[in-house]
């Protein structure tokens, strides 16, 4: 029996896009003929992956997965919302996120951690756009940790338990009680998916984008013609209104509709009885930032006629 190599079987990956446990099943095959393996996990339907790779996914799944002190969210992507459906589909994302909860955000370090049976992440999902058919993507990992207190997390309009399409996390840190945290925690969460705030607070708005909106403030004011203290003092009341539709503690909540995300915090250290400090949150939108393809359906029909 031919001798199945490291290097060979890192050749057939490569040429393929197949699962490691594949190509070194295609190499024994086929006994080490690597072109022959080629060919065998193309009948098999392993090798179609990497013909899948080009192609646009947008679509899929976001997943939460929670432990006591610490907070994962993943975004998995595949073409068609269809996918979303699928069980095994969800399996591997909700997977994922544990995998995420153990070892980080990396990307890489999750692709290359092992999935169970010693079969890594990668492998997996290439077997799983194999059997699927579509192209799939691991975008985006994100973990929140605290020292004390909590990480809550939110699903919005849950495909499955911790599966949807917009996930978040917020974590708080608190020595209070667990039961007030736990509340506030999940309320927060639900207000960051509905208000899809960009910053945590004033200090941490992007210096870049603050000046480009003073400047167009201050455009717009100077058409007003006012004197010029009077349009200072008009940009920075309308800067105060940008920070309030973006920055998270200067956000009104969505709950009650009046009191501001600071202030919420300030009523939950008194409840907590000790004090309440908002550490972070994650907000993931599926699909977003994602450049979709313009199809034209009625042109794919026609050029599908004529081939």
């Amino acid at each position: 029996m031919a001798q199945i190599t490291a290097s060979l079987v890192k050749d057939l990956r490569e040429k393929t896009g197949a699962g490691m446990m594949d190509c070194k099943k295609a190499l024994s095959e086929t006994e080490g003929d690597l072109e022959a393996a080629v060919d065998w996990l193309r009948k098999s339907g392993l090798a179609a992956a990497a013909k899948k790779a080009s192609r646009v996914a947008a679509e899929g799944l976001v997943a939460v997965n929670n432990s006591e002190l610490a907070g994962a969210v993943v975004e998995i992507n595949a073409e068609t919302d269809f996918v979303a459906r699928n069980a095994a589909f969800q399996s591997f994302v909700s997977t994922i996120a544990g995998i995420a909860l153990n070892n980080g955000s990396d990307i890489e370090a999750i692709s290359a951690a092992d999935f169970g049976d010693g079969v890594t992440v990668q492998d997996t999902l290439n077997n799983l756009i194999a059997t699927i058919g579509e192209n799939m993507n691991i975008r985006r990992a994100e973990v929140l940790s605290v020292n004390s207190g909590v990480v809550s997390s939110y699903i919005h309009n849950a495909t499955a338990p911790g599966l949807g399409r917009i996930a978040v996390l917020v974590a708080l840190e608190s020595e209070g009680d667990s039961g007030v945290l736990e509340g506030i925690g999940k309320q927060l969460a639900m207000h960051v998916a509905a208000a899809s705030p960009r910053w945590m607070s004033v200090d941490e708005v992007d210096a870049g984008e603050l000046d480009r909106e003073r400047t167009i403030l201050m455009d717009q004011a100077k058409d007003s013609g006012k004197p010029e203290e009077i349009i200072a003092k008009m940009v920075e009341g309308r800067l105060r209104k940008f920070y309030e539709e973006t920055v998270l503690l200067e956000q009104t909540s969505v709950i009650d509709n009046e009191s501001k995300i600071s202030k919420v915090l300030e009523a939950a250290s008194k409840e907590a009885g000790a004090p309440v400090e908002l550490k972070g949150f994650v907000r993931f939108a599926l699909g977003e930032g994602v450049e979709k393809e313009e199809s034209d359906f009625a042109a794919e029909v026609a050029a599908a006629a004529q081939a």
